[in-house]
C-alpha cells in the first residue's frame, strides 16, 4: 500500500505544471480546491480491517514537512539592462524558461480595455518580423518545444520549453517572438474575435457572473482592477496601438528572463548574452501600477437573471496582501470558514491575497432561490460565530495542517520555486519570504485566528451580491436590508473608427490617390456607371451547413445606390434588392422588407462597391485615415467601416476588412484578400477573392464575366421576381 501512494504520489507530481504568475490584486486559489489534509500527521484509531491485519492508509505516519529550500540560482544583469537567473537541473535533458515584463492590463488606457490582452495572444499567434505565426507553430512541432505568452493584471510572462538539444533554436524563436512581434492584420482580428465572443457569453454562467460583479463593487468599477471588455473598447485596439504597447514596455531593462534546466551557467548566460545582444531599445520607467483604493460598498446587491434556476452569490469585503504580517493566520482562517460554512453545501471561501495589491475576503456558492435569503443569514451568522470565540483544537490544528501540507504541492519541484522566487523579486518580497511564510503557517494559534477573525473580518462591512430570478425567491432579499440592483446589459457592438488626425487624414488621401493611379485612374473610376458580375463561390468544406457548396451569384449596381444580388442556394434563388434607403428580399417560399442583419449586410455590401470606396475622397460624409503606410479605414457618418490594405510594390487593393453584423452576439470579423487583376474597360479589377469570416477561410471566389457601363435600368433591378 505505501508503495502505491508513492507511486500515486510521483503520478501526480509528473503532471503538475509550473504555474502561472499571479497578478497583483487576485490570489492563490480558494482553500476549498486544495487536497484534503485531514488525518495528515496525527495517529489515528485503527480501522477494523486493519484489526484483521490489512493495512489501512490511516495507520500511516508522516515526518513534518521539511523547510522550504529554494533553490540555488545564479543572477546577472546583461549588457543590454535586461536581468537574467540561471538554474542547473540536471534531472532531464530539457531547457525551460520564463521571461517577467513589466506590464499589465492594469495599465490599459480607458477606452481600450483588453488592449494588454490582446497583445499577449497576437505576440505568439502573429508571428514576428521574418516568420509568421504558422511558421513558428511547424518549427516548434520539429523541435519539441513550446512557446506561450499571456499578459496578466501586473505583469507579461512569455514562457519557453524544449529538449537540451535544441535549447539553441529554441531560446532564437523566443527571443523574435519576444522582441521582433509582427502583429499581423488576421491573427490580430482572430484574437480581438475571441475577445469579443468572451463578452457575448459572459452573463451565460450565474457564478461567474456572481464573482465578477462582486469584485466590481469592491474595487469600483471605474479603477482598473473593476473595469471589464466590451465589444467597444477592444474594437479601438488597432495594430499600432498594439505595435506602441510593445515599444513602450518591451525593452531590456524592464524584463528579467529566468531559464532552468540541463545547462552549464556559463556557457547558458554567454549564449542567452549573445542572443539578446543587440537588442539595446531604451525607454523611460514604466509607471506604477494603480492602487487600490479602499471604498467599501457595503449593502445588498441584486443582478437580475430570469433563466437562473438557482441563486448564485458572492459575499465579503477586501482582502489583503502575502506581505500582511497576519497573512498566514487568515489563510488557515479562510480553510476554518470553509469547512464550517459548506456543510456539505456548495460554498467556498478563502482570504485571497495579492502580491502588490489587497485581494478579496469572498465567500461564494450557490443555493436554492427559495432558501437564498435563508442560506445568506447563516453566513453571516457563521462569520459572527467565529469572531466570538476560539475554534475547537480539533478544527484549528487539522486547518493548520492543511495550509502547511498545500506548500508540499504548490512547491514540489525545484522550477516551481525557482519561478516562485523569480515572482517575488519581481514584486520586491525579501529574501527568506518563502521560509518565513512556511514557519508562519506552522505557528498559528487559536488565539491567533480569534484576534485576526475579530480584527479583520467585519459583519458590517459585507457586500452581499445575489445574481439569481428573484420571481423564485422563498422570501423577499429585502429582509436583508435594502436591496440595490445592478444591471446586467451588454452595451451595443457598433463598428469602431480610429481617431484621426490632420497627419492621419493626409496620409489617408494620399495612399488613396496612389491606389486610383494603380487601378486605371480616378476619372475612369468615377465614370463607371453601372457594372454587372458574375462569380462562382467555392464554399469552404469546414462551413457549417454550406461547407463544400458551390454558388453561383450575380450582382448589379447603378451608380449611386441602386444595388441587386442574386444567389442560386439549395433552397432555391435568393434575391435582394435596395435602392440606398428601403430594400426587399425574395426567396421562393416568401419575399418582405429588409429588416435588422439583413439590411446591415446588404447596405454594407453597397458601401463596399470597389468604384466608390476606391473614390472615397470624393464621396461626401466618408472620412479616410491612414492606420498603417499602406492600409486606411475609410467610414461615413452612418457608421459603416472598413479596412483597405493596399500592396506597397504595386498599390492594388491587397485586402479588405469589415465587420458583418449577426442575428445575434458579437458581429463577425470578414476579410476578402484580392488577386489576377485584370482590365475591365481601362480599369484593374480582382477576379479571385478569398474570403475568411472570423479567421477562418470562407469561400474562395471566381469572377466568370464582368461589364460596365452596358447601361442597366434601375428600374429593372427594382422588379421582384415572380
Amino acid at each position: 500500500m505505501k508503495n502505491l501512494l508513492v507511486i500515486l504520489l510521483l503520478a501526480t507530481t509528473a503532471r503538475a505544471q509550473v504555474g502561472a504568475i499571479p497578478g497583483s490584486g487576485r490570489g492563490p486559489a480558494s482553500p476549498s480546491t486544495a487536497p484534503p489534509a485531514a488525518g495528515r500527521g496525527r495517529a489515528t484509531a485503527a480501522a477494523p480491517a486493519a484489526a484483521a491485519g490489512i493495512a489501512s492508509p490511516k495507520d500511516l505516519k508522516y515526518p513534518p514537512l521539511r523547510p522550504i529550500q529554494t533553490p540555488d540560482s545564479a543572477v546577472f544583469t546583461l549588457s543590454n539592462g535586461m536581468k537574467l537567473y540561471l538554474m542547473e537541473d540536471h534531472d532531464l535533458p530539457v531547457v525551460g524558461g520564463i521571461a517577467l515584463v513589466r506590464t499589465g492590463s492594469l495599465l490599459d488606457p480607458v477606452q481600450r480595455i483588453g488592449l494588454a490582452q490582446l497583445a499577449g495572444i497576437a505576440m505568439r499567434t502573429g508571428g514576428t518580423a521574418v516568420k509568421t505565426g504558422e511558421q513558428i507553430d511547424t518549427l516548434l512541432d520539429n523541435l519539441a518545444s513550446t512557446t506561450e505568452s499571456n499578459l496578466g493584471e501586473a505583469s507579461g510572462t512569455f514562457s519557453f520549453a524544449g529538449l537540451k538539444e535544441n535549447n539553441t533554436a529554441t531560446l532564437q524563436l523566443f527571443k523574435e517572438i519576444l522582441t521582433q512581434p509582427a502583429f499581423r492584420q488576421d491573427k490580430t482580428e482572430l484574437a480581438k474575435t475571441q475577445l469579443r465572443v468572451a463578452v457575448s457569453h459572459r452573463n451565460d454562467d450565474g457564478r461567474a457572473i456572481a464573482r465578477r460583479e462582486f469584485a466590481g463593487l469592491i474595487y469600483g468599477k471605474d479603477s482598473p482592477f473593476g473595469t471589464q471588455q466590451e465589444y467597444a473598447t477592444i474594437d479601438r485596439v488597432s495594430r499600432n496601438d498594439l505595435r506602441a504597447f510593445h515599444q513602450r514596455y518591451f525593452f531590456p531593462a524592464n524584463v528579467t528572463l529566468g531559464v532552468w534546466g540541463d545547462f552549464n551557467t556559463a556557457e547558458m548566460k554567454a549564449l542567452v548574452e549573445k542572443l539578446f545582444a543587440d537588442w539595446t531599445v531604451r525607454q523611460p520607467p514604466v509607471p506604477e501600477f494603480p492602487k487600490v483604493k479602499n471604498a467599501p460598498s457595503p449593502g445588498i446587491f441584486l443582478a437580475e437573471k430570469k433563466d437562473a434556476s438557482q441563486s448564485f452569490f458572492s459575499i465579503g469585503h477586501l482582502g489583503g496582501r502575502r506581505d500582511d504580517k497576519d497573512y498566514a493566520a487568515l489563510e488557515i482562517l479562510g480553510g476554518i470558514l470553509l469547512a464550517a460554512l459548506s456543510n456539505g453545501g456548495d460554498v467556498g471561501t478563502a482570504w485571497i491575497a495579492g502580491y502588490a495589491q489587497p485581494g478579496l475576503f469572498e465567500i461564494s456558492g450557490s443555493a436554492n432561490s427559495t432558501s437564498t435569503v435563508a442560506a445568506i443569514k447563516a453566513i453571516k451568522e457563521g462569520i459572527d460565530h467565529i469572531r466570538t470565540a476560539e475554534v475547537p483544537e480539533d478544527v484549528w490544528r487539522k486547518a493548520r495542517e492543511a495550509a502547511v501540507n498545500r506548500l508540499a504541492f504548490t512547491d514540489d519541484s525545484r522550477a516551481k520555486l525557482f519561478v516562485r522566487q523569480m515572482t517575488l523579486d519581481y514584486y520586491g518580497y525579501p529574501k527568506g519570504y518563502l521560509q518565513q511564510y512556511q514557519k508562519a503557517l506552522e505557528s498559528v494559534t487559536r488565539a491567533d485566528l480569534l484576534r485576526v477573525a475579530k480584527q479583520y473580518l467585519n459583519p458590517a462591512n459585507l457586500t452581499v451580491l445575489v445574481v439569481a430570478n428573484p420571481v423564485m425567491f422563498g422570501e423577499p432579499l429585502e429582509k436583508l436590508g435594502p436591496v440595490t440592483k445592478i444591471a446586467l446589459a451588454i452595451p451595443e457592438a457598433k463598428p469602431q473608427t480610429i481617431e484621426s488626425s490632420d497627419a492621419s487624414l493626409a496620409e489617408g488621401k494620399q495612399i488613396l490617390l496612389k491606389a486610383q493611379a494603380a487601378v486605371g485612374g480616378a476619372e475612369k473610376l468615377a465614370a463607371v456607371k453601372d457594372y454587372t458580375m458574375l462569380a462562382e463561390y467555392a464554399i469552404d468544406p469546414a462551413v457549417a451547413n454550406s461547407g463544400g457548396s458551390k454558388i453561383i451569384q450575380t450582382d448589379r449596381w447603378v451608380a449611386p445606390s441602386v444595388f441587386r444580388q442574386e444567389a442560386n442556394l439549395s433552397v432555391g434563388r435568393v434575391t435582394v434588392y435596395t435602392d440606398g434607403k428601403v430594400g426587399w428580399f425574395s426567396t421562393p417560399q416568401r419575399w418582405g422588407a429588409l429588416a435588422g442583419p439583413q439590411r446591415t449586410q446588404v447596405f454594407g455590401d453597397l458601401f463596399r462597391v470597389y468604384y466608390r470606396l476606391l473614390l472615397s475622397d470624393r464621396l461626401p460624409g466618408r472620412t479616410l485615415n491612414a492606420t498603417e503606410d499602406s492600409t486606411v479605414q475609410i467610414s461615413d457618418n452612418t457608421g459603416q467601416v472598413v479596412s483597405l490594405e493596399f500592396d506597397p510594390l504595386t498599390h492594388l487593393p491587397k485586402r479588405m476588412s469589415y465587420d458583418i453584423q449577426q442575428a445575434g452576439g458579437a458581429p463577425i470579423y470578414a476579410e476578402e484578400d484580392y488577386d489576377d487583376f485584370r482590365d475591365v474597360g481601362g480599369i484593374k479589377v480582382p477576379f479571385k477573392i478569398a474570403m475568411k469570416q472570423g479567421g477562418r477561410a470562407f469561400a474562395d471566389v471566381v469572377v466568370k464575366d464582368y461589364k460596365i457601363n452596358t447601361g442597366l435600368n434601375p428600374l429593372d433591378l427594382a422588379r421582384r421576381p415572380q
